[in-house]
């Protein structure tokens, strides 16, 4: 079924329950957006950064966001993207544009302005949901977008160039509108990145979101007593679609802004959440502080907490150890994916199966994989290859990029450029990443971004960016930095040069040497890695 009738199912048998709460424990009381006008649900008084909606209102939203879209005259196929924070706004927007049979196109938070612009036009999008933090950056380029483009702004103090989405709204039908959505129907556009570091624009439609919410309830038992923990981005497909498992059981989620170890723990107290899904460096953080006392389990009602899982990188064991040290009742599961597998869980470890932790684990629910050479042939077991994933959730093509959807769907199976090897028990290991896109804390950095930033400082005549192990981060960038003759540069110079990039991609390593390149002129990043004592990730993982 589409993945809108989800919705429209629990809005009917759960209308009068909590759907989603926004916590934000850093929002002042004078900031505080109320939504009693336009919502029906006051925000609870003694929390005042604390909202909630109920399915009712969740579907009612979204269906006054698709009758004002028919309205403006958006049809079938037509692209709507969102640039917003996470907020009780962002998921009806995201069910309304569905609800219309367009294509949502959710944006990174991270992209800067040009890179607004360069997806924009890439997804060809033709309307823009944007919230009050990309004001600045919307405005510096809203003089070259098209004429047709339109924007609707979320948020108080609705900026001059756009339209205020709370007036567009407010008084349209909460009924659903007569458009018939099939499974193979266009759904939505995410944006993944090729070997060169530019983003692909990957194109998924129904189908692949009713089986991401089917799935997730089906790996991690969800039911309907359970309260999800949802802190990562929603344009993120982790997120997203790990939020889907309590959409799919008709149950509650918690929409967190903040990830310190105290706001999580406060969230699961209060809220009672069962299911937390962290990344790494969260999870590392929370045991730290636990570690030091700083923290104490005592303090906080987390009883009822039953599942932590991690996605997005690579998970140390020992990490998993020292948790059920902390947790010894939890069940605990990892997640593999890719935006083009419609997110997590083609591959996952699986609750039952603690004992493997460091494999990326075995195919998920409704997926098939296999391990291939560079003929597209099955390696032997035990053997390296690269990993290839086929099932309901595989992307439909890359938007308007044939070339590179030829390149890695091929039969119906999608060539992951993952390399991997299976062990003796059907466990799936990461060995190294094909393309170099590093993962630093859940977040692609794209080396070919940095090096030609760093191209710029004119002492550099040659850079490499490779990823180091990092135990909370997974990955770190390190530059190696190959000096003009002649010249002197030190590590504050380039520090001082990368301020203007954003602090994630800021290399956090630097090495000054020679940049080994091939004799066709590519950088010889294997030999930069073997070089530098970087680590295959399998092998620490094995060992550990």
């Amino acid at each position: 079924m589409p993945v809108t009738d989800l919705l429209e199912r629990n809005h009917k048998l759960y209308g009068d329950e909590v759907a989603l709460v926004e916590l934000n424990p850093m929002m002042e009381e004078t900031k505080k957006i109320s939504w009693k006008e336009y919502d029906l649900v006051e925000a609870s008084r003694h929390r005042p950064y604390r909202r909630e909606i109920t399915w009712e209102v969740f579907d009612e939203k979204a269906n006054r966001v698709a009758n004002m879209l028919i309205s403006r005259g958006v049809k079938k196929g037509d692209r709507i993207a969102i640039l917003m924070f996470n907020c009780l706004e962002w998921l009806p927007i995201y069910f309304g544009i569905l609800k219309t049979g367009a294509i949502a196109v959710p944006f990174n938070f991270r992209f800067d302005a040009e890179e607004i612009k360069y997806c924009a036009n890439l997804a060809e999008i033709h309307i823009l949901f944007f919230g009050p933090e990309f004001v600045e950056r919307i405005g510096q380029i809203v003089d070259t977008f098209d004429k047709g483009r339109l924007l609707f702004y979320v948020g108080d103090g609705c900026p001059t160039y756009a339209e205020s989405y709370r007036e567009l709204v407010a008084d349209c039908p909460a009924k659903a509108p007569l458009i018939r959505i099939e499974e193979e129907d266009d759904a939505a556009i995410y944006f993944s990145s090729g070997t060169t570091g530019f983003p692909k624009a990957i194109l998924h439609n129904h189908e692949s979101l009713s089986q991401a919410a089917r799935m997730e309830m089906i790996h991690h038992e969800t039911g309907r007593d359970d309260v999800f923990l949802c802190i990562p981005p929603l344009y993120h497909t982790g997120a997203k679609f790990h939020w889907m498992g309590s959409l799919s059981a008709g149950s509650k989620a918690v929409l967190l802004k903040g990830a310190t170890p105290e706001v999580i723990l406060d969230a699961v107290s209060k809220e009672k959440c069962t299911i937390v899904w962290l990344l790494v460096p969260w999870a590392q953080d929370i045991l730290n502080k636990l570690d030091s006392g700083e923290l104490k389990k005592e303090d906080y009602n987390l009883e009822q907490w039953r599942l932590m899982h991690i996605g997005a990188q690579p998970v140390p064991p020992s990490l998993i150890k020292h948790w059920k040290d902390y947790f010894p009742d939890h069940k605990y599961d990892t997640n593999y994916g890719l935006s083009e597998s419609t997110g997590p869980g083609c591959v996952h470890l699986g609750m039952e199966n603690t004992h493997k932790v460091g494999a990326i684990g075995v195919p998920g629910y409704r997926w098939q994989c296999k391990i291939v050479d560079e003929n597209g042939q099955v390696v032997n077991q035990g053997e390296v290859g690269e990993l290839a994933v086929k099932g309901p959730g595989v992307m439909t093509c890359y938007y308007n990029d044939p070339e590179a959807t030829a390149a890695c769907l091929k039969d119906g199976w999608l060539y992951t450029g993952d390399m991997a090897m299976q062990d003796e028990d059907g466990f799936y290991f990461l060995v190294d990443r094909k393309k170099d896109v590093i993962i630093s804390g859940g977040e692609n950095i794209y080396p070919v971004q940095i090096e030609n930033f760093l191209a710029g400082l004119d002492k550099v005549s040659d850079v490499a960016v490779i990823g180091f192990p990092d135990e909370r981060l997974g990955e770190i960038t390190g530059a190696i930095v190959e000096v003009k003759p002649g010249m002197t540069c030190t590590e504050d110079e380039i520090n001082q040069f990368c301020m203007a990039l954003p602090r994630y991609k800021r290399p956090k390593k630097i090495i000054f040497a020679k940049v080994l390149r091939n004799a066709t002129g590519k950088i010889e990043k294997p030999a930069l890695r073997k070089l530098y004592g970087v680590e295959k990730l399998v092998e620490k993982q094995i060992e550990e």
